[in-house]
């Protein structure tokens, strides 16, 4: 087909990212948008009812995913665009919503400059991405890739006791298994970068070329508790000061390993977490993240060799492995595209990794995908303060249409 340079409606897409954020906005211009909840239906509704005015014909599968497609030239496999709606808890209007809402502006720009595609084209919003409301987080697409159990998922519930089941057929948006994603020319998925390097480098796309591998680890120290005003320091078996010298040790250790690796001792339970009494217990968790596998596996070495106990203060170690991922690389052939457009457009990008996990790196198991980040400020997300430029995201947006019609044009 004869290639058109064409590009996106900055105010349009500005526009459409402020009314998704009216479902479930907070007095701080964040999101509250959990997974089927009332919030997450009213915006679903109004994604729908956006698409269906486009001409699209929209359907949803026994996940409550949903599909918009604009019809194509030829009955071949679509172009798949989109990332998720749902949001966490005082989270932010970016997240997610971005790459569902940017799909919608590549449709509507293909429409107004009367860009009939030779394949069709459609928009997802994966359910239940956050995993906010029911764990885990990137549900829908895990079953899609057959990671997940759809009957284990049926039967996760909220914090009030509320299965997915049961929100899903509340919702109205429980659809059919034949209308899962089951092939596609090529997935795509535009993302805030969530993390500081795109904005530090002065830079305007980041090409996902991953999402990093990661490992978790809990740690659990056992003492005694005696009386805090009581019992000599020398006679004391005190659960937190050993665990304080192995999160130190830990640390020490891990911290050589490699410059790109991050790791996070993010969750630390005493017991019977009392001032006048000596712990008795300590479970702290460990995660690292990188991409090369040899890297995650110097980490578990080190893991792995902490001692059963401590000589010096008479408590027990033991160490659990709770889970770990592989790095998921995306399609190279597509990155390539993306890499054309970013270059074609002028815009400055690099080569990037994601530590966050995305609904990409499940459906990459089977169909071609890539990321493209856009800038976060200050790298926050998952919070009020959450923040990208509209015109960053509106480069991302040209970016993803650039890219589609290179693909269109092949």
């Amino acid at each position: 087909m004869q290639r058109q340079k064409v590009l996106i409606n900055e105010e349009r897409l500005k526009n459409d990212i402020e009314k998704f954020a009216d479902f479930g906005r907070t007095a701080k211009n964040g999101v509250s948008r959990l997974s089927l909840s009332e919030e997450d239906i009213s915006v679903r509704d109004y994604f729908c009812k956006s698409c269906e005015e486009l001409g699209m014909t929209v359907k949803f599968d026994d996940m409550g995913t949903i599909y918009a497609t604009l019809e194509g030239e030829q009955n071949k496999p679509p172009i798949v665009i989109g990332s998720h709606l749902d949001s966490v808890k005082k989270g932010g209007r970016f997240d997610g919503s971005l790459g569902v809402v940017a799909g919608l502006e590549v449709i509507k720009t293909l429409i107004e400059n009367k860009i009939k595609p030779s394949i069709p084209i459609s928009i997802v919003n994966f359910t239940n991405e956050e995993g906010a409301r029911f764990e885990p987080s990137m549900m829908a697409s895990g079953v899609l890739s057959g990671r997940f159990s759809k009957a284990e998922m049926l039967q996760k519930t909220d914090a009030s006791g509320v299965s997915f089941a049961e929100a899903l057929q509340a919702s109205g948006y429980y659809g059919s298994q034949e209308n899962r994603l089951k092939e596609a020319t090529a997935f795509l998925e535009l993302h805030i970068e969530q993390g500081p390097i795109l904005e530090s480098e002065s830079l305007s796309i980041g090409i996902v070329e991953c999402v990093v591998g990661m490992v978790c680890y809990e740690i659990e120290v056992t003492g005694e508790s005696d009386h805090a005003g009581t019992t000599p320091m020398s006679m004391r078996k005190d659960a937190l000061f050993t665990a304080t010298d192995l999160l130190s040790e830990i640390r020490q250790q891990v911290g050589i390993v490699d410059p790109d690796l991050v790791y996070t001792m993010g969750r630390v339970n005493v017991t019977p977490n009392i001032h006048t009494v000596i712990p008795n217990k300590v479970i702290f968790s460990f995660e690292a993240r990188h991409k090369n596998p040899a890297v995650i596996q110097k980490v578990e070495d080190i893991i792995q060799r902490l001692p059963s106990s401590s000589m010096t203060s008479g408590c027990k170690v033991k160490t659990t492995k709770l889970w770990d991922r592989k790095t998921v690389f995306f399609d190279e052939s597509v990155c390539q595209v993306l890499e054309e457009s970013t270059k074609a457009l002028g815009y400055p990008y690099r080569r990037i990794v994601s530590g966050a996990g995305h609904d990409a790196q499940f459906i990459s198991s089977y169909i071609p995908s890539a990321m493209i980040f856009v800038p976060s400020a200050n790298g926050k997300s998952h919070c009020e303060e959450e923040w990208t430029d509209y015109e960053e995201c509106a480069k991302g947006a040209n970016v993803l249409l650039e890219t589609v019609m290179k693909i269109l044009s092949k």
